[in-house]
């Protein structure tokens, strides 16, 4: 019965990368998701970001790391990510 439930494919669940901007708190990162996208009207770029706050258990990330994190159920009142991976370490 369990790998029954084990091999099924889970649907996808949101990715994100974003730089980290905060590792203050402990387990929780802040990171910026930075898109660009037309004005619905007149067309030109806008760069607009959102921060994101993830689920860091084991403290690995730091600010200037590059990470991809995934939506995940509320793990507290800010914090509905956790982070996937590190891409890319912070020179320094």
């Amino acid at each position: 019965m369990a790998a029954e439930q084990s091999s099924e494919k889970r649907s996808s669940r949101r990715l994100r990368q974003g730089v980290v901007v905060s590792d203050a708190r402990d387990k929780t990162i802040k990171l910026t998701n930075s898109y660009s996208k037309p004005h619905p009207k007149y067309g030109k770029i806008i760069r607009r970001s959102t921060t994101l706050h993830a689920h860091d258990a084991n403290n690995e990330a730091h600010v200037g790391d590059l990470v991809e994190v995934m939506a995940c159920r509320p793990i507290s009142k800010q914090k509905s990510w956790r982070l996937v991976r590190i891409i890319q370490k912070s020179e320094g």
